[in-house]
């Protein structure tokens, strides 16, 4: 059997997205989730940095141009913050597993508030 890394961290992370979708529904643009998100972490004491800057290499050679994080939580899950009314795309797996393997992190979620009901996904790299 698999080990479920970061299993209580993420199931934590969900909580708490979940309780954001419950009090501000679906319709608000991303940043709004994204504020609300913050704001219940804290009231959870989630450890979080927000807009986490990572750098991104090519062929060794460091480029420009960073990535930023939506959030990074408990110093080792990227959270990345969807408010789409299609869903989960396939692009937004590929995004959030090219910064997975960007920032070292092992596991994301993408979560998307852009609906009826809050979707996730779990992502491990």
């Amino acid at each position: 059997m698999k080990k479920f890394i970061q299993k209580n961290d993420t199931y934590q992370i969900i909580g708490i997205c979940m309780e954001v979708h419950k009090e501000l529904g679906f319709g608000f643009s991303e940043i709004v989730y994204k504020d609300a998100l913050e704001t219940e972490a804290a009231l959870n004491k989630i450890p979080l940095l927000r807009e986490k800057e990572f750098d991104v290499y090519y062929k060794g050679k460091k480029l420009r141009h960073k990535y930023f994080a939506d959030f990074v939580m408990f110093d080792n899950i990227i959270v990345e913050v969807k408010a789409c009314a299609a869903g989960i795309a396939n692009e937004h797996i590929s995004q959030t597993l090219n910064y997975l393997k960007v920032s070292g992190c092992k596991v994301g979620l993408v979560i998307n508030f852009g609906k009826n009901s809050l979707e996730y996904k779990r992502l491990v790299f």
